[in-house]
């Protein structure tokens, strides 16, 4: 049996990085990160959708969405932490790092 690296499985299956199906699984699995982040920072401060929700202005159907990973923006992803009093730093790879 042979065993693959992670990108040497996602290259076979997927394409190599930069193909169009690569490329949205990767945008889709971090915005999948970023809810599972945010899901668990708002249950550490003990708060519900609803509560975050208020919190920032949206309803508790918005907050899910964003944790399931839908509707992601970085504006949004700012206001939640920030919201929660959450001090996160987002690593961009060779773009950089940026606090929020």
């Amino acid at each position: 049996m042979k065993y693959y690296k992670e990108s040497e499985a996602l290259d076979k299956v997927l394409g190599k990085e930069g193909s169009p199906l690569r490329d949205d699984y990767e945008s889709q699995m971090n915005e999948f990160l970023i809810g599972e982040a945010i899901r668990q920072a708002r249950e550490a401060k003990h708060l519900t959708q609803s509560e975050l929700g208020e919190l920032v202005g949206v309803k508790k159907a918005q907050i899910s969405k964003i944790e399931n990973g839908c509707n992601v923006t970085f504006a949004t992803i700012a206001r939640l932490f920030r919201a929660m009093g959450v001090k996160a730093v987002l690593d961009m790879g060779e773009i950089g790092r940026f606090a929020i």
